[in-house]
């Protein structure tokens, strides 16, 4: 019977491990899309970095909770000549109960801008 409780418990322990793993990696990969959804739209001609962000904090919002929501940001640089929006998203690394690892999970999504300056063509 003790076997029985310790291969149970065993058991238990690596299903819930493979829960987090699993959750952390859902997380992560739809923070991801949503960055990268909020810095194709905020690259658009017609749209601002901002709205970019507007975007993304929506459609995590929708997706999540507001908890992964709370800092998200973007910018315009300049990367090989080329300028595109950067969206950058930090949130709590979803963990269940007090063991794993904690911290802040970083993602981003760049997108061209489509505000390109163009010249003359031959």
């Amino acid at each position: 019977m003790a076997e029985f409780v310790m291969v149970a418990a065993l058991l238990l322990v690596v299903a819930l491990a493979v829960f987090q793993l699993g959750l952390a990696l859902f997380v992560r990969n739809s923070l991801i899309s949503a960055a990268s959804e909020g810095a194709r739209y905020g690259a658009r001609a017609d749209s601002s970095p901002a709205q970019g962000v507007e975007r993304t904090v929506s459609l995590i919002t929708a997706g999540l909770s507001d908890a992964f929501a709370r800092d998200v940001s973007a910018t315009e640089r300049s990367d090989g000549g080329v300028q595109v929006v950067q969206v950058v998203v930090r949130a709590p690394l979803p963990v269940v109960g007090l063991l794993g690892p904690s911290g802040v999970l970083t993602v981003s999504g760049r997108a061209f801008s489509e505000r390109q300056v163009t010249g003359a063509r031959p």
